[in-house]
């Protein structure tokens, strides 16, 4: 059975840092595109991060870029998100997806297989 199980989720001071993590069973993530949405309270659900499955390509949205960090181990089935540099305004719940696709990006009809969702707050 397809699953993606989240963790690393929580409260942070503007400034620090947080890793999400994400493992997946039912599937590899060495045939899947994956990576991340998240949505704040009254806003659209927004791409942030993901990586291709052979060739781990990356994409970013533009308000991440230098601050977050994809990554994935295909053999542990696991991708994360490293946060550095948060900001109040990177307050959401983050989710993880993944699709049966070579490309990845922001594109939320790729992505068959969702996890249950994270709270990140960024808060003083």
């Amino acid at each position: 059975q397809v699953q993606l199980v989240e963790s690393g989720g929580g409260l942070v001071q503007p400034g620090g840092s947080l890793r999400l993590s994400c493992v997946a069973s039912g599937f590899s993530l060495d045939t899947h595109s994956a990576g991340w949405f998240r949505q704040a309270p009254g806003k659209e659900r927004e791409g942030v991060s993901f990586i291709s499955p052979k060739n781990n390509v990356t994409y970013y949205t533009d308000s991440v870029k230098g601050r977050f960090t994809i990554s994935k181990n295909n053999a542990a089935n696991t991708m994360w998100l490293q946060m550095n540099s948060l900001k109040p305004e990177d307050t959401a719940v983050y989710y993880c997806a993944a699709g049966p696709t070579l490309v990845a990006g922001p594109w939320e009809g790729l992505y068959d297989y969702w996890g249950q969702g994270i709270q990140v707050t960024v808060s003083s």
